[in-house]
């Protein structure tokens, strides 16, 4: 049986402008038992729309993502936590290339300016996973 993915849901410029600011996000994903997960991650919005995520393996919400790659993400703006985005998303690609993952984290920590050699050189020798995530809802908070 094929499982067709919902359909990518654009985002907007103005959402673009928000989530490109290097704000955290918490992902919510479910448990095989039903029981919701929180984490608080770092992400990349790509040109493409589609969101980076990455994680040291393992971990409850990569293995989560792996048996149902349905979650969402809310990402607030610690300057205002009344403004805030919402996304629906699926996991559209997982990159278990271990070395390309490290890549992942290594490019994320340039992103929220936490690269300096001792956090690199962690992130380079903890096993890792990646997550190419669509967009399939946005719900926008930010009363602009």
């Amino acid at each position: 049986m094929t499982i067709e993915l919902p359909s990518a849901a654009p985002v907007p410029e103005e959402i673009r402008r928000f989530l490109d600011a290097p704000r955290v996000a918490t992902l919510a994903t479910t448990g095989a038992d039903g029981e919701p997960h929180q984490a608080v991650v770092w992400y990349r919005l790509d040109p493409d729309d589609r969101i980076l995520l990455n994680s040291r393996s393992p971990r409850r919400w990569p293995a989560d993502l792996l048996r149902d790659g349905r979650l969402s993400l809310a990402i607030v703006d610690e300057a205002d936590g009344q403004r805030w985005v919402g996304l629906s998303a699926v996991v559209e690609t997982v990159i278990d290339d271990v070395e390309a993952a490290r890549d992942d984290i290594c490019a994320l920590a340039e992103r929220y300016d936490d690269a300096d050699p001792e956090t690199l050189a962690t992130f380079r020798s903890q096993p890792r996973i990646s997550f190419r995530i669509r967009v399939t809802q946005v719900h926008d908070h930010r009363d602009d």
